[in-house]
């Protein structure tokens, strides 16, 4: 099937939309407990035991996978740092700012609530990526806006090591439509949705 990026985006919004609340309450917990997983092996061979892991979450909006559970966990991680993603211009990259549950919280552009804070987090070892559509490649289809795009790109331009893991629904498979990632995309490592990991993480051996 081949619709151009803003019809495509409106179909896989209504898809997501369409979703059983309880599926979605099923499949958001599966997530979180693959993440979890993922992360504990991650830890393991973590080569900085001076410093802890920078991970650059989001907090979801209406019909995104719900992370915070996982978030409030990670939190009491002593060896792990959270952040969460803030705009701060039009066509900018993100910032990320630091994260706990005692963090206040504002809403900002679209609905999005970020850390009312004026600190900068440290460049993050992960980022969790919200994701609308993608491809079996990590290639991702977002809201449009490009702010991840342009982190992303941004991070590897100063030559920043990171993963980077694309959470979406299922339902956003690209498979079935003919799409084509422009020149400006950036692809990610890894995507869990909840039927799995669609792109594979990255494994740890030792």
């Amino acid at each position: 099937m081949s619709l151009n990026p803003t019809d495509l985006r409106q179909t896989l919004l209504r898809l997501r939309a369409q979703q059983d609340p309880a599926d979605c309450r099923r499949g958001a917990l599966l997530m979180r407990g693959r993440l979890f997983t993922w992360l504990n092996s991650y830890k393991k061979q973590w080569s900085h035991p001076d410093r802890p892991i920078h991970i650059a979450a989001f907090w979801a909006l209406a019909q995104e996978p719900d992370l915070q559970p996982l978030l409030q966990q990670w939190a009491d991680d002593k060896q792990l740092r959270l952040s969460l993603p803030c705009i701060v211009a039009e066509n900018a990259p993100l910032v990320f700012k630091p994260w706990q549950p005692t963090t206040p919280m504002k809403s900002a552009l679209f609905g999005v609530q970020e850390p009312d804070t004026l600190e900068i987090a440290p460049h993050p070892d992960i980022i969790l990526v919200p994701t609308l559509g993608f491809s079996r490649q990590g290639d991702r289809l977002g809201y449009g806006k490009g702010y991840y795009d342009r982190t992303l790109a941004q991070l590897q331009a100063q030559s920043h090591p990171f993963i980077s893991i694309g959470i979406a629904w299922a339902v956003g498979d690209l498979s079935s439509y003919s799409y084509h990632p422009q020149a400006h995309d950036v692809p990610l490592d890894a995507v869990l949705t909840d039927k799995g990991w669609a792109v594979p993480a990255p494994t740890f051996t030792g």
